[in-house]
């Protein structure tokens, strides 16, 4: 093979070669969600939208691939003053989107660093005109505060933050300590007036169940008296009024007052007793029934007296004895209106 031929051949090569290489450098595949810019002899030119692009090669010169995906950074803590001279860390987490490729490649030179220094600025600013206390509970006013400041600004740069979020705020160990005293105190403050309106309520609630206790059985003792005095009053009544209907005779009323008289001696210092003068009529009445004389004279003295219960106890003293009965006609000499019995 000649010279010539060899020659012919390199130039076919390199011609394929630049080819090749221009139709690679000429096509260019976006993918969703990103873009890309086009400098034409130094200038911008295009965005490239996401799908299949031609640019003229060694002509146009593309860009770095910019994501337009909502994206998260999250910050480093920052020290800040507050208003009452506390030195408190906070970190930051930043939600932000590009919205316009060109701005934010040609407006800024590192969007995500000037993001990160503006929100330290801003922070400062919103915290030194609160305190502590309004520093820890006022998160979302602190996060309103810094997303409109940092929209605003990014703005021109072809970035929209979204959102803003406090992710933490650490206090020196010192304003720790100090509010963990001040919680614990609380919390025992609560336990306290929390125990003593369980006791306050637990003594109500007794008061009010021994009041109702106490009236409960009131009501059922006056029940039961009104019960009773009923029963007894209809036992009175019925036996009036068996008496009055069977008309019961002298003798029945006598041997009635004779069961009564051991009762009459049982008690504790009966030593004088009167006897009734229907008793004297009833054993005259007696003694008439069973064939015994009609004068109406007893005799005028019992052997066997009931005994009291000194009597029982006590084996010296004499038994005692019951005077003589008199009739109607003998009560006249006595004040009494009976017959008195004694020791």
């Amino acid at each position: 093979m000649t010279d010539l031929a060899i020659a012919v051949l390199v130039i076919l090569v390199g011609a394929v070669l630049v080819m090749t290489v221009a139709v690679m450098r000429a096509v260019w595949i976006v993918p969703q969600s990103r873009a890309r810019n086009i400098e034409r002899l130094g200038r911008y030119h295009r965005t490239l939208a996401p799908g299949i692009s031609f640019i003229i090669p060694f002509v146009d010169r593309v860009k770095p691939l910019i994501d337009l995906r909502e994206q998260v950074v999250a910050f480093r803590g920052q020290p800040v003053i507050t208003e009452d001279n506390v030195v408190v860390h906070i970190d930051t987490v930043l939600f932000f989107q590009v919205t316009d490729p060109r701005a934010a490649d040609y407006e800024i030179v590192d969007y995500i660093k000037a993001i990160e220094q503006l929100s330290a600025t801003q922070l400062r600013n919103v915290i030194g005109t609160l305190d502590l206390e309004a520093t820890l509970t006022s998160r979302d006013r602190i996060n309103t505060a810094l997303r409109a400041v940092l929209d605003d600004a990014s703005g021109k740069w072809g970035i929209r933050v979204t959102r803003v979020e406090i992710k933490a705020i650490e206090p020196p160990p010192s304003i720790k300590d100090a509010m963990e005293k001040q919680m614990r105190a609380e919390r025992e403050k609560r336990a306290a007036i929390l125990t003593a309106e369980g006791v306050r309520q637990a003594r109500i609630l007794t008061a009010e169940g021994d009041k109702q206790s106490s009236i409960l059985k009131a009501e059922g003792a006056k029940q039961s008296a009104i019960l009773e005095a009923e029963g007894q009053s209809a036992a009175i009544e019925r036996v009036f009024t068996t008496i009055h209907e069977n008309n019961p005779d002298p003798q029945l009323l006598a041997y009635t007052y004779l069961q009564m008289l051991p009762k009459l001696a049982q008690g504790e210092g009966s030593t004088f007793w009167v006897i009734p003068s229907e008793v004297t009529s009833a054993l005259q009445a007696v003694s008439k029934a069973f064939g015994g004389s009609a004068d109406g004279v007893v005799p005028t003295a019992v052997p066997t007296a009931v005994p009291t219960e000194k009597e029982a106890v006590s084996p010296q003293v004499p038994p005692r004895e019951i005077g003589p009965v008199h009739t109607e006609s003998d009560r006249q000499g006595h004040a009494g209106g009976g017959v008195s019995v004694a020791e």
